[in-house]
């Protein structure tokens, strides 16, 4: 269903373009620990939390396994929240739902957040906690081809940037990777290439500013820009890349970006399908699952991952 004038008007209210998230990251983070979405039957699950150790400090993860006994795949999810916000707490519901509804053993990182750890802190811990599963199969009793990335929005970039560093470094290659609304370039300004930056930048919960100020906390040097671990379309080779999949959402800034970055790998010769959600809004794939457009999502993952 297209949304109306009634919740357009619900949405731009909800939108704060003014608010500064260089000014108040601290106390939005506060918010999400008391509006986070948790395990309502904890009970239910088969969740256990593990240590990665990286040079001076460790990256603490989160494993929830699904319902059943026997071997199950494995997702390595990276969340969302402009590199700034989020944590394997905030996210415990969407990792839960997701090792119910894909069926696959899904590992939750809590990456080092900006700006107290700007880049590249987040891509190195993601890569460090990836590095350690593929390399030592007997950690999670997984071997290398059963091993997917997936993330939201940041960690859509995440996951990108983890399968192109590992494609550089040559310690291991993801043969899967789900990039839901990923962040993948660096301009969100009024000139951008995209026109989603302007068509969707404002009145639709997450706006142009906002990414802008999410950027600026996470980037250490102007230089970052031009880096493809920080935006992966800043990438000069798209070869040899994971199979890709790209959710995007209609009412979303990042949506042309996503799908540009997906016409980039399909181009460098990589296998990619690109989805675009109608009526969809940034942010919707941490609802629960009792929403249509979940469904509709996991759906699509799970043939991505079965086909």
């Amino acid at each position: 269903m297209a949304i109306n004038k009634v919740m357009q008007a619900a949405l731009s209210a909800l939108s704060y373009p003014d608010i500064d998230i260089k000014k108040t990251y601290q106390i939005e983070r506060e918010l999400e620990k008391i509006t986070a979405r948790r395990l309502k039957n904890p009970f239910l699950y088969r969740l256990w939390d593990h240590v990665v150790p990286c040079g001076d400090h460790e990256i603490p993860v989160r494993i929830f396994a699904p319902p059943g006994e026997g071997h199950h795949p494995l997702l390595i999810f990276f969340h969302g929240g402009g590199w700034v916000k989020g944590t394997i707490d905030s996210y415990d519901g969407v990792c839960a739902d997701m090792a119910v509804m894909t069926g696959r053993v899904v590992v939750s990182v809590d990456y080092r957040l900006a700006p107290e750890h700007r880049f590249p802190a987040a891509p190195e811990d993601c890569y460090a906690v990836t590095r350690e599963i593929f390399l030592d199969a007997a950690l999670l009793d997984t071997k290398p081809e059963e091993i997917a990335l997936i993330g939201d929005s940041a960690g859509g970039n995440l996951a990108a940037a983890v399968s192109l560093m590992a494609r550089d470094r040559g310690e291991f290659l993801p043969q899967r990777q789900i990039l839901i609304y990923p962040a993948t370039g660096t301009d969100h300004s009024d000139a951008s290439p995209f026109p989603s930056v302007r068509e969707n930048g404002s009145g639709y919960l997450l706006t142009s500013k906002r990414v802008r100020d999410y950027m600026e906390l996470y980037r250490s040097s102007a230089a970052d820009l031009q880096n493809p671990y920080f935006a992966p379309l800043a990438a000069d080779d798209f070869s040899r890349q994971p199979r890709t999949l790209i959710v995007t959402a209609q009412y979303c800034p990042l949506r042309d970006e996503g799908e540009a970055y997906g016409e980039k790998l399909r181009c460098g010769g990589n296998r990619v399908e690109i989805v675009r959600m109608p009526d969809a809004l940034h942010g919707y794939f941490a609802l629960p699952v009792r929403f249509e457009l979940v469904r509709k999502t996991y759906d699509i993952i799970n043939h991505f991952l079965k086909d």
